[in-house]
């Protein structure tokens, strides 16, 4: 059941896309409370299934369907049905997750609250903040556009995939061709 305020639409239960458009179209909340109470408990099996363990699963979850409340203006039944596109944000996060286990945390700094950073580090840095602005500045927009939701974005090459409708392999070559040309022109300067 959904709809607007207290008028309450009978659904058969498997209409994914009916309830998926109101939210998307309606930012209707009982459409995302039926859609919520179908797919959490299968996403969370899933992604035990796929290693997480019980509490990283539930975390996952959560994050997952409240992506689906997000990002649901994305949402295009011409691309995916309801259940691939919930699926794939639940395995980009997923993949997240266990990137995030395997990376090294870094390393404690001493912090000297008297101590000034040195002057010429301080110029360096800035320099090379420059240098870079001007080297995405030079890219192509179709090559800046993806760098930039991949790295200030912090987007999975599959989310921009998702978010853009290229195809994930047009996404990769972009973004190496585009890392390629930076680090061309920051090794000139």
């Amino acid at each position: 059941m959904f709809g607007k305020g207290n008028q309450r639409v009978a659904l058969d239960e498997t209409d994914w896309l009916g309830l998926m458009l109101a939210v998307r179209d309606g930012r209707d909340r009982a459409a995302f409370a039926a859609l919520f109470r179908h797919f959490a408990p299968r996403l969370k099996s899933y992604l035990m299934k796929s290693g997480a363990s019980a509490p990283k699963a539930e975390d996952c979850v959560q994050d997952v369907m409240a992506t689906v409340w997000d990002k649901a203006a994305q949402f295009d039944p011409e691309r995916a049905a309801v259940s691939t596109w919930v699926y794939t944000i639940a395995r980009n996060r997923m993949i997240d997750m266990l990137r995030r286990e395997r990376r090294p945390e870094p390393e404690a700094m001493p912090w000297d609250e008297d101590s000034e950073p040195d002057q010429a580090d301080v110029y360096a840095a800035a320099e090379d903040s420059r240098l870079l602005s001007a080297a995405l500045a030079d890219l192509p927009e179709k090559q800046r556009s993806l760098i930039q939701r991949a790295f200030y974005g912090d987007l999975s090459h599959s989310e921009i995939a998702l978010e853009t409708g290229l195809p994930l392999g047009t996404i990769k070559s972009r973004i190496r061709l585009a890392l390629d040309r930076l680090r061309a022109k920051m090794t000139e300067s």
